[in-house]
């Protein structure tokens, strides 16, 4: 039976626990200056020191709900979970959105932290592995605990170079996000996504990180005050295994932009696993749907897969890109 087939009678099964009340609890946590985060938390009730705990770290201006489904299928596979907003965004949104100067790198090195020191804390002992969407595979590299991540696969992570969009693309998605976001946030005094259907509301920090349009991410404006306070980047301290997931019709997670962002985790084990739609059965994917449900059968088990074993299942859909 091959990995579809088999997958697929799994998940038939998992449809039923995953429809079932599973219960989350939501939390408040501050971040490491003091930021009340607010996010939510899958627990199993018996501790276990072989059972992981999954950070899942969202795409820009999502909201951590958005991965709520596939936060529930860890859990019922085992795992304990814990899913959070940045600050600025959802769960961990202001009164006012015009005074939060927070940049891409405050995301990673103080929100994301704090879930790393909260993982350590709630869950003793235990594994620590961590799902990056987009901008959330950089942010698994900007925490400064990142050597405590044992597993991390990431889903068209990238920091948004405009010439790694994909080239049918490329000059639309630049007049969006490289000029009219900035525009835009200039007046209002943070990005009023929500109103244009545009992603959540985004903090002026995130925007100008997100729009200007350097290779480097120590070039981008809160990189650049990063390094000049400490040196260097993060990214040297994640060992963790990790499996970088792209999708050939992503036009944010092209070939370039993943091995991009993936040249800054030097000491972590690196795959790159490259999928067509047409791999699975379908005609389209992009950018966000691979956390939606619908891909319960086909998408979701590579992640686990990976997550359980840090390896890829035989018959594995997609081709693993060559690195140099």
């Amino acid at each position: 039976m091959g990995f579809q087939e088999t997958h697929a009678l799994e998940n038939a099964r998992d449809s039923v626990a995953l429809t079932s009340d599973v219960q989350d609890e939501s939390f408040r946590e501050p971040a490491a200056d003091g930021y009340p985060l607010g996010g939510f938390t899958w627990r199993h009730a018996s501790p276990d020191p072989q059972r992981p705990v999954v950070i899942i770290n969202a795409a820009t201006s999502v909201r951590c709900r958005h991965y709520s489904r596939f936060a529930a299928y860890l859990f019922v596979h085992n795992f304990d979970v814990i899913i959070f907003d940045y600050r600025g965004i959802g769960e961990s949104r202001p009164k006012s959105m015009k005074h939060l100067q927070a940049s891409w790198t405050d995301w990673g090195a103080l929100d994301f932290e704090a879930m790393l020191n909260r993982a350590q804390r709630e869950f003793p002992g235990q594994p620590i592995d961590v799902v990056g969407h987009s901008f959330g595979g950089c942010a698994a590299g900007l925490g400064a605990s990142g050597s405590a991540i044992r597993r991390l696969v990431t889903v068209g992570a990238q920091f948004a170079y405009w010439r790694d969009y994909a080239p049918e693309h490329r000059w639309r998605m630049f007049g969006k996000w490289h000029l009219l976001m900035p525009l835009l946030t200039l007046f209002c005094g943070y990005f009023p996504g929500k109103r244009l259907g545009w992603l959540e509301d985004t903090p002026a920090g995130v925007v100008r990180d997100w729009s200007t349009p350097s290779a480097r991410y120590e070039r981008r404006p809160s990189g650049r005050v990063m390094l000049a306070k400490t040196g260097h980047l993060p990214f040297s301290n994640v060992r963790a295994n990790t499996l970088a997931i792209s999708i050939s019709d992503d036009p944010y997670g092209t070939i370039p932009a993943t091995e991009r962002l993936l040249d800054y985790f030097h000491n972590a084990q690196k795959t790159h696993l490259r999928i067509e739609p047409q791999d699975i059965g379908e005609q389209e994917v992009g950018h966000f749907a691979f956390f939606r449900s619908a891909y319960q059968a086909t998408l979701w088990p590579i992640a686990l897969t990976w997550l359980q074993t840090g390896a890829l299942a035989p018959n594995t859909p997609g081709r693993q890109v060559p690195r140099s």
